[in-house]
């Protein structure tokens, strides 16, 4: 039998990388879904709310139960739907990111989103990415990426981002340092599927490259895997 994750391509690592702008481009151009799992994480922190840490089991389930993901489309067009629904921007937000992190670190909530997104891998080839996709999501996809940069530079993309989105009481470059340093330690130093690269995953550093030079790498090491 034909393992059913051995055509996932894996994107892992760190905020304001590039992995979203990375996996909608590398599918676009393999011509298959990518999956936002940052964004599923997002939705789950929303659902949770600020009380998610002190919440029973019994409560967390419950919530995350009434949650159906599902995709539509490919590459660039491809929408993360919840309920049916396209998530837009509302899910972008710093103050969704960190509720993101938190709820991250709850078993029932890393065990909850694993199984949704094992389950849209098994229907559909796909770009995965996140921060534990080639350790733990998919440890057999055959082919598995870690992108990193420095704190500096992703502050800076973050900021650039918030203003693109036209969002208001823009924070300082300081203070978005200072959120993305608080939140890679927490992904880094969390007991559940902590942010690492898989053993076999390729290190790209995408401070050292433009867009163009981050996909082109992606491409040239998909191509040589065969």
């Amino acid at each position: 039998m034909a393992d059913p994750f051995r055509h996932i391509v894996t994107l892992d690592g760190p905020a304001g990388v590039g992995k979203t702008t990375m996996a909608k481009r590398l599918a676009g151009a393999l011509r298959i879904p990518y999956m936002d799992t940052g964004a599923m994480y997002r939705v789950c922190g929303m659902r949770l709310g600020e009380e998610a840490t002190a919440m029973s089991e019994a409560d967390i389930l419950q919530t995350l139960r009434a949650i159906h993901f599902s995709l539509d489309g490919s590459g660039e067009g491809t929408r993360l739907l919840v309920d049916d629904v396209p998530m837009g921007d509302e899910i972008r937000t710093e103050r969704v990111g960190m509720l993101a992190s938190t709820v991250g670190t709850l078993p029932s909530v890393r065990a909850y989103c694993r199984e949704a997104q094992q389950g849209l891998g098994v229907a559909t080839p796909l770009v995965a990415e996140g921060r534990d996709m080639g350790t733990v999501v998919f440890p057999r996809a055959a082919y598995k990426f870690f992108l990193e940069a420095a704190p500096e530079i992703r502050a800076q993309r973050r900021l650039d981002q918030l203003k693109e989105m036209g969002a208001s009481d823009l924070p300082s470059l300081d203070d978005l340092a200072a959120q993305i340093a608080a939140r890679d330690h927490q992904d880094r130093t969390r007991k559940e599927a902590p942010l690492k690269p898989a053993e076999d995953a390729i290190l790209i550093d995408t401070g050292k490259l433009d867009v163009d030079g981050v996909f082109k790498r992606l491409m040239q090491e998909i191509k040589a895997a065969g």
